[in-house]
């Protein structure tokens, strides 16, 4: 068993589920349908590229905010 980050925001009509480390991306009309893709499209890429060349540990995202000025 191995855990895999992913992200999901919405866009437009979609949910857009993204796992930065294989560069997986799937979509849902939901965030539990775009959630089960994208752990399906993990799944096929483990059984088609397998493991074997990831780091054994991933790092955790820090995610924040910044504000810029506009016009």
């Amino acid at each position: 068993m191995r855990t895999f980050q992913i992200s999901i925001q919405k866009e437009e009509k979609f949910y857009v589920a993204r796992c930065p480390e294989l560069g997986v991306t799937s979509q849902g009309e939901s965030l539990e349908d775009a959630q089960a893709n994208v752990k399906e499209a993990i799944e096929l890429y483990i059984e088609s590229f397998g493991t074997e060349n990831l780091p054994s540990e991933t790092s955790r995202p820090y995610w924040t905010t910044v504000e810029v000025a506009h016009a």
